[in-house]
Order: C-alpha cells, then sequence, then structure tokens
C-alpha cells in the first residue's frame, strides 16, 4: 500500500499543481468563464432538446410498427383459420399449419414474409388430436412465457423481447400474438424485427450528436467574439487604472462610438481627471503644509532662543523672587522645554512628509539604545513612583540600526507606558533572532489599556484615548507617530495591544540585517496571562547608619537562577533561588542613576506577564523618597 502510494505520488502532485493552474486561469480570465458558462448551458439544453426529439421518434416509429403489426395479425388470422377450418386429424393439422406458415410467408421454407409492418417471421401452435397435444410450427421458441399466458386468455397482446433467427438475425423485436375466435386452441404469433428502426435511430442520433458538436463549437466561437468586443475595453480601462494609480496621471481611455462601453470610458476619463486635479490639489496643498511647518518651525528657533535665555537667567534668580514669580519661573521653563520639543517634532514629521528622513545606519548592540532610553525616564518614573522592570539577553543583540531613532522610539513607548501605568510596574523586554532575522523590543504597561479598535488610531498624530488625562511627561503628541515612521525607516513594524484594565502593550519588531527578509517576531504582542505567584514579603531593616540618606534593606528572591542589579558603580550578581540583593551607592549621583529602575538578565528566563510579581522576583529597584534606592 505504501509502495503504491509512493508511487501515485508524483501524480498526485501534478494533478495538484494543473488544477491550481487551471484555477488561476479561470479566476483571472472573465472571457474563459463566460465562454465555459455558454457552453456548459448549451451543452444542457442541447442534451434535453436531443432527449426529448428521440423519444419522440422513437414513440413514433413504435407505434407505427404496433399499428402495422395489428393489421398484419388481422390477415395472418383470418388465413390460418380458413386453412384449419374443419380439420381435426392430428396429421392433418401438422400439415396444415405449415401449409398456413408457408402461406404467410409466400418464401417456400424461409419462413419470413414482408407486409405492411415490414418483414416478420410466424409461428402457430394448436392443441388437438386424441388424445391433445400441443402442435406447432415455427421458432415458438422465441415467444415469452408472459406473451403465451395473455394469448391463452384471449386476449391480443404485444412484447418487445431479444430473439435469434436461424437467418443470422440477433436482437430486439416486436411479438404481437392473437387467439383464434373459430379454433379456441390456435395461437398466431408474429415476429417483427427491429433492426430497421435500430438502424434509423442510431442514425437519427448520431446526425444530432454531430449537430451538437457543430453547434456548441460555433456558439463557442460566437460567444468568444461577443465576449472580446466588451473584455477588451474593460482590461484596457484595468490597464489604463493601474498606471493611473502608479502616478502616470495623464492616462486616459480610448472612447470609440456611443455604445455602453463608449459611455463607460468617457465616465472613466472624468472620474480620471477629476481625480488628477484633486490629487494635484492635494499635494500643492500638502506641499504648502508642510512647508509652512518647516518655515515656521525654523522660523520660531530664534525667538525662543532669545526666551529661552531670558527664562534661565529669571529662574536663575527665583530663589531672590517672591514665591508666586518664582512658581511663574519654573512653569515658564517647564513649558519653553516643552515648546522646544514640539518645534523639533514638527521639524522631524515634516522630514518624514516631505520624504527626506534619512538613516544614519550603524551596526551595533540594540541593548545600548534600550539602556539609554532607560536613562532618560528615569526621573519620570521616580516622580511617578513606577517601577520599571527590565528583563533582556545576556548575549550582545547585533542590528543595523540608527541608535539615535531606536532610542527615540524606546523612549516615547516608555514615557507613554509610565504616563499610563497608574503606579503599577512598567517592562521592557527585548529579544532576538538571529534565524527570523528580528529583533522585538516590548514595552508593556497594567494601566488604563485601549478599548477596541484604538490600538490603531494611538499612532495618529495629537490623538489622546481621554484628553482630560494629565501627561506626566508633557508629551507633544507625535511621539508615537514619529516612531511609526522610524520603524518604518528601518523596514520594521511598530504594533500595539491593549484591553480595558489590563493594560497596554507596544511591540518594536526591527531586522538585524537591513535588506532582508524578516520573520516571525521573537516575542509575542498579546501578554500571555498567567497564574502570578504570590509576590515574597520585603521587610525593611532598621537603618544601619541614620546619618546617611540612604536606607539598605534586604530583598528574599526567588524562582530565578541569577540576579544582577545594574548600578554606576558597577553590578551585584548573586546566584541560587535564595540570592539576596544588596545595591552598594557610593554616591548621591549613583542612587540617583538607579532609583526607579531594576533589571533582570536571566538566561532564556520568562518575567511573569503580571508585572508587579515580576518586578518583586527580579530584585529591580523601588523608588524611595529623597532619591534612596531599595533593592
Amino acid at each position: 500500500m505504501q509502495r503504491l502510494e509512493r508511487s501515485l505520488a508524483p501524480v498526485v502532485a501534478w494533478l495538484k499543481e494543473v488544477g491550481s493552474a487551471l484555477g488561476h486561469v479561470w479566476r483571472r480570465s472573465l472571457q474563459l468563464r463566460v465562454i465555459v458558462s455558454t457552453l456548459t448551458l448549451s451543452l444542457i439544453v442541447i442534451t434535453i432538446l436531443g432527449v426529448v426529439l428521440t423519444s419522440q421518434i422513437t414513440d413514433r416509429l413504435i407505434d407505427a410498427k404496433i399499428n402495422g403489426a395489428v393489421e398484419e395479425m388481422d390477415r395472418a388470422r383470418n388465413m390460418v383459420e380458413s386453412q384449419l377450418a374443419g380439420v381435426h386429424d392430428i396429421g392433418t393439422q401438422q400439415q396444415r399449419l405449415i401449409d398456413a406458415r408457408n402461406a404467410l410467408s409466400n418464401r417456400g421454407g424461409t419462413g419470413q414474409s414482408t407486409g405492411v409492418a415490414g418483414s416478420f417471421d410466424s409461428a402457430l401452435s394448436i392443441v388437438g388430436g386424441t388424445p391433445q397435444q400441443l402442435i406447432s410450427t415455427g421458432p415458438i421458441q422465441e415467444v415469452p412465457e408472459e406473451l403465451r399466458r395473455f394469448v391463452a386468455g384471449n386476449q391480443v397482446s404485444y412484447q418487445f423481447a431479444t430473439v435469434a433467427d436461424p437467418d443470422g438475425y440477433h436482437g430486439r423485436a416486436l411479438i404481437i400474438g392473437s387467439p383464434s375466435a373459430e379454433i379456441p386452441t390456435l395461437q398466431i404469433y408474429l415476429i417483427f424485427p427491429l433492426a430497421n428502426e435500430e438502424r434509423s435511430l442510431s442514425l437519427m442520433r448520431g446526425t444530432m450528436m454531430i449537430g451538437g458538436v457543430v453547434l456548441l463549437v460555433l456558439l463557442a466561437a460566437i460567444s468568444a467574439l461577443v465576449t472580446r468586443q466588451v473584455v477588451l475595453p474593460i482590461r484596457s480601462a484595468a490597464r489604463i487604472a493601474a498606471r493611473f494609480a502608479d502616478g502616470r496621471l495623464r492616462e486616459r481611455m480610448l472612447v470609440r462610438g456611443e455604445d455602453d462601453m463608449a459611455r463607460l470610458a468617457q465616465a472613466f476619463n472624468e472620474m480620471a481627471e477629476s481625480l488628477s486635479n484633486q490629487i494635484n490639489e492635494l499635494a500643492e496643498f500638502g506641499n504648502l503644509q508642510r512647508r509652512f511647518t518647516s518655515d515656521v518651525s525654523h522660523e520660531l528657533r530664534t525667538p525662543l532662543t532669545t526666551v529661552r535665555m531670558a527664562a534661565d537667567l529669571i529662574h536663575g534668580s527665583s530663589d531672590d523672587l517672591d514665591p508666586a514669580l518664582a512658581r511663574s519661573s519654573e512653569l515658564l521653563v517647564t513649558e519653553l522645554d516643552r515648546f522646544e520639543g514640539l518645534l523639533n517634532d514638527l521639524l522631524e514629521i515634516s522630514r518624514h512628509d516631505a520624504g527626506v528622513a534619512e538613516l544614519q545606519v550603524e551596526s551595533l548592540d540594540v541593548r545600548m539604545c534600550a539602556r539609554a532610553a532607560i536613562s532618560t525616564v528615569r526621573h519620570l518614573a521616580r516622580e511617578s513612583g513606577v517601577e520599571v522592570v527590565i528583563d533582556m539577553p545576556d548575549d550582545p543583540v547585533v542590528a543595523e540600526v540608527d541608535p539615535r531613532r531606536v532610542e527615540r522610539v524606546l523612549r516615547n513607548l516608555l514615557a507613554n507606558a509610565i504616563d499610563h501605568s497608574e503606579g503599577k510596574p512598567v517592562l521592557i523586554r527585548m529579544r532576538g533572532d538571529v534565524q527570523a532575522n528580528a529583533v522585538a523590543v516590548i514595552v508593556r504597561d497594567q494601566g488604563v489599556g485601549l478599548r477596541p479598535g484604538e490600538e490603531k488610531l494611538v499612532f495618529n498624530r495629537f490623538w489622546r484615548s481621554d484628553p482630560s488625562r494629565m501627561r506626566r511627561s508633557g508629551g507633544t503628541g507625535l511621539g508615537l507617530s514619529i516612531s511609526v515612521e522610524d520603524a518604518n525607516l528601518h523596514e520594521g513594524k511598530l504594533e500595539a495591544w491593549g484591553e480595558i484594565g489590563v493594560g497596554a502593550s507596544f511591540r518594536l519588531l526591527l531586522p538585524l540585517v537591513r535588506g532582508k527578509k524578516m520573520g516571525a517576531s521573537p516575542l509575542p504582542l498579546e501578554p500571555v496571562l498567567r497564574k502570578s505567584l504570590p509576590a515574597p514579603r520585603v521587610e525593611p531593616e532598621p537603618a544601619e547608619d541614620p546619618g546617611t540618606d540612604e536606607t539598605e534593606t534586604e530583598a528574599t528572591v526567588t524562582e530565578l537562577p541569577m540576579i544582577r542589579v545594574e548600578t554606576n558603580g558597577g553590578e551585584a550578581a548573586r546566584g541560587g533561588t535564595d540570592a539576596v540583593a544588596h545595591d552598594s551607592a557610593d554616591s548621591d549621583a549613583d542612587a540617583d542613576d538607579s532609583n526607579g529602575v531594576g533589571s533582570t538578565n536571566g538566561t532564556g528566563q520568562e518575567a511573569d506577564e503580571t508585572e508587579s510579581t515580576e518586578s518583586k522576583q527580579a530584585g529591580h529597584a523601588v523608588p524611595g523618597d529623597g532619591g534612596d534606592v531599595q533593592s
């Protein structure tokens, strides 16, 4: 069986390939579908018509044959009765039967005769003599028993049966039998071969089949010619529409005549002209808008620089000012920072819109971009009381990227996650896959989340899910839009997922090698919710030195084989399932640098999707009051 399957495998594969090619041609060719449909319907009509005609002609031939046979039976019955009238002797009856059959045929001993219904053979039988016995002549054995029972019941009957006579005919025949009114035991049978009728029907069927085939060929040619007149303008419209979509806005259809196709071409040309005008107007408007944005952004830099210098001067002397004026100077500096960021974002988005944004590609470790982005949002995490959990591989993830743009994307994602985290931990996770030529970075929060459909709107410019919500990071509303453009420049993708009450997840997917096809993402976009482990208790110990600003505590970390806490002064590593991680803060700067951010570098260890448990297991730093670090 397996050998048969192996031998048939190439044939099956070839049949599948042929079927796929035919299906492709069928889907792409309107003309082929019209011709096949026309031929199929025509074949059905011709078949029905042929069956009806054949049935009608056959019935007419059979009816004519039966009527002729009945007339011939009346003549034959009178002749036989006249021959056997008054004869009772068995020998004499036998001879009279033979004479009567010869009289019917008029051919000596051939037994064949020709009448109104055509040539026929005869068979006679009678019961006579003392004792009575059956006397017959002719091919009485060819008469079916059922027909003989009807005739014995004094009924003139006929039946179609297959016969074989001595002359070599073998085929269908009409057998008609009749009893005798004058001689009760006499039965007369006439056998009419249907050879002529079968030849006539065969000739008629052949003629109809040839005519049907010729008609189908003619219909195929006619349908091909007719559909060609319709398909050619449609194909021309498709080609011109494709060229129009490629930017050739001057392409138009040729208008011929005044029929439906001409009106279609004219309507198409009018539509193309209208679209061309609108596209040109939109392109001109877009160029003006981009030029205006760029010019305004550049022109605002000079007064902004002057205002910035004045604001810095006032803010530098805020200690000598009235508290209300000092607060005003602080707000002025903050808003100027935001204004400057908005100008930079406007310039960047205008470069993307104009298509002049360029990548400064370098081959480097993407983890460096992630660490740089984390360092810029430390103050946001500290001010918001948000834990940032870091999960990056131990080995370098080298990719061809623009570090400035990748860092900006991750910085925007982290700032956005901190803004919407509702005080819950934020996870940043990175994984690379050399075989898939992809590196993925996930930034996930457990905050307000996104409503269905907002995962697409979140990348729109100046879009906010909740306009009344306060921005802690002072964002401009263009960060995610610029991030999408930066990801597209890298031939990558930036995707979002969210659910109300669960949180939001953003995934940056970049190729490791530019110009090479990127495979599946090493990280899923949606979190796989798992049952979280109970968080270990963290009990702070009394401060050893009350004169210092830092308080060292201990936290028991479980379920991780290796824990590493990053600080500016170095790394503290602990192994085992009950490792105890301490931070060694040598200065206030070191404490501030590590505040609010923790790192877990596991070897393939997946952090729990519930970041609160994950952060406690990973030994991350928890923001303390006054810039202290607890681990």
